[in-house]
């Protein structure tokens, strides 16, 4: 006799319907569907921006999953024992879910799918939130790459799978099992004012993320490999926002990547390697999970990084007053719209690590709190390689000048113009806007005075050398 109990699809970072395989593997069977989203442990520890956007994104997706003809359950508590009710009020006979890599939801699953086939459930989970799963690409030793660029090119000769088409329509349970409502989960409370004015910059769902990469394909790839390296100009994808959550797949990204490449659109090949250089942050913390708490290179363990973010220098940091303009614009940024242009975060990174001398754990966490493109490996990595300590063929003698990297990637300072206000006399609605964003306990205004650099470039540059010179690396 064929099974006609309905199955539960966990949604997470996934909150699309087309290249959705546990969402087509449940819907081609003819059988009841359930989608599910459990806030759990996981999703409470997220930062304010991450997890603001995630609520925004499960709205989205619940009303997407409406014109299906079916629905999006929300439950909180523990992931094990919110399936094992659901599976008893809806009478489940299998759960599906697209994996996820970080060590905390691999724990965490492991336990779920064996606790849940002790029970005799079918348990079955997918791939789709990578290219490649991470334990495929492989060095010819058979162990993982430590290095960007062999990895590229062995990942490069790896197959992507299609990606797969939305249901044309999800069977609905007899009953639907109780809901929370999402409003009464506040995942958007600790953005407080801020969320007004960072909501305009998002774009939200699979629809617009749709939208976004075939803009990106039609009027802006061609060019990418110049036009991203300049903060002031609109000449990357921004996908990262919905990557991060799963709006689309990296699967579609890589499909439309390789359809530019072959009509000769010249920057296609670099967006493809972006993409690949998100599969080896998700390489990297599937084979090291310390990338996402300890120094990658264990080696710099006793370096003497500064660790105490009461600092007034990490202060500054933070509210883009270091009087660095470069660095003070790319904090703003983040604050006003939740993400950092890619260029800009390696030297406000930089900055911290090297002219302050501050431990990398301290910006990767302020990230994990503004970013509402935040990924965890991707934000892990990103910090420990421009730290010196994560996976960089030459890391610890890349002290980058913020004031040389301005007048290379903004010349006539219209990034500068669009994020500090302090000092002109008509500043930009978005410079102004920062302080529109900042909390109230920020004593800061518009008419301040720009500060003066709380460390010298060259002081601070020949401090991190010299640190770096006495360690034994």
């Amino acid at each position: 006799m064929s099974d006609t109990t309905p199955i539960l699809v966990w949604i997470r970072r996934d909150l699309r319907l087309s290249d959705h395989a546990a969402l087509h593997a449940a819907a081609q069977t003819g059988r009841a569907v359930i989608p599910v989203f459990i806030r759990d442990s996981l999703v409470d520890d997220l930062g304010a921006a991450p997890k603001w956007r995630l609520g925004l994104g499960l709205e989205c997706y619940a009303r997407a999953l409406e014109e299906k003809g079916s629905r999006l359950v929300l439950r909180a508590g523990p992931a094990r024992e919110v399936l094992e009710r659901l599976i008893e009020e809806t009478g489940a006979g299998a759960v599906y879910w697209m994996r996820a890599y970080d060590p905390g939801s691999v724990e965490r699953d492991t336990r779920v799918k064996s606790a849940l086939k002790a029970r005799g459930l079918d348990v079955q989970s997918f791939a789709g939130h990578l290219l490649f799963e991470p334990w495929t690409v492989e060095t010819k030793q058979g162990g993982f790459y430590k290095v960007y660029t062999p990895f590229w090119r062995e990942a490069s000769t790896h197959d992507v799978s299609e990606p797969l088409p939305a249901p044309g329509a999800l069977t609905a349970p007899e009953h639907w099992p109780e809901s929370d409502a999402l409003d009464d989960w506040a995942l958007g409370d600790a953005m407080r004012r801020g969320a007004a004015v960072v909501r305009p910059y998002v774009q939200l769902g699979e629809q617009a993320a749709h939208s976004r990469l075939g803009a990106f394909m039609a009027s802006k790839v061609a060019d990418y490999d110049k036009q991203r390296d300049l903060p002031a100009e609109d000449g990357t994808s921004c996908l990262s926002e919905n990557l991060s959550l799963g709006e689309i797949s990296p699967a579609t990204c890589w499909a439309a990547g390789k359809r530019a490449m072959a009509a000769g659109k010249a920057g296609a090949e670099t967006f493809l390697k972006e993409l690949v250089w998100r599969e080896f942050a998700y390489h990297l913390m599937w084979h090291t999970p310390r990338l996402l708490e300890d120094n990658w290179r264990e080696e710099w363990q006793a370096f003497p990084w500064n660790e105490d973010e009461r600092r007034a220098e990490v202060k500054a940091w933070k509210q883009g007053r270091t009087g660095i303009p470069f660095v003070d614009a790319g904090m703003r940024e983040l604050y006003v719209t939740g993400r950092m242009h890619n260029r800009v975060r390696m030297i406000v990174g930089s900055y911290l690590t090297k002219h302050l001398m501050c431990h990398w754990k301290i910006g990767m966490r302020w990230f994990e709190d503004c970013l509402i493109d935040w990924d965890p490996a991707s934000n892990a990595m990103g910090w420990q390689w421009v730290a010196g300590c994560g996976p960089d063929a030459t890391p610890y003698f890349r002290v980058f000048n913020p004031n040389t990297q301005a007048r290379k990637f903004d010349p006539e300072e219209t990034y500068l113009g669009r994020w500090i206000a302090e000092g002109h006399a008509r500043p930009s609605d978005t410079a102004l806007s920062f302080f529109d964003a900042i909390p109230q306990t920020w004593p800061l205004s518009s008419d301040d005075s720009y500060p003066k650099p709380i460390v010298s470039l060259e002081a601070g540059r020949d401090a991190a050398l010299e640190a770096y010179k006495n360690r034994d690396f």
